[in-house]
């Protein structure tokens, strides 16, 4: 017993070894656009969230990730605003 398990570890790790890089579709990515320039563009990003929610295989991930980072940085704006409370508490 001993000697198995020391040998069935070995199998175990070699069995998980390293796995090959995927490799890179044959878009560039210098093509796609980034999220600066679709946030600037809210005609081109409506365009563009439409075809990623109907077909994302055909557009890719990395374009449909920019275009999903354009829309919430449109959303949400830089961040840099303040929240600033109502003068008067709410009342209930």
């Amino acid at each position: 017993m001993r000697k198995i398990l020391p040998l069935l570890l070995a199998a175990a790790l070699t069995a998980c070894g390293s796995s090959e890089m995927p490799q890179k579709a044959d878009t560039s990515e210098a093509n796609i656009p980034t999220v600066e320039e679709l946030a600037a563009n809210p005609e081109r990003l409506k365009e563009l969230r439409q075809q990623c929610k109907t077909d994302r295989p055909k557009l890719g991930d990395v374009l449909c990730n920019r275009v999903a980072e354009a829309t919430r940085k449109r959303f949400y704006g830089d961040g840099e605003t303040p929240y600033t409370p109502p003068k008067e508490p709410p009342k209930f």
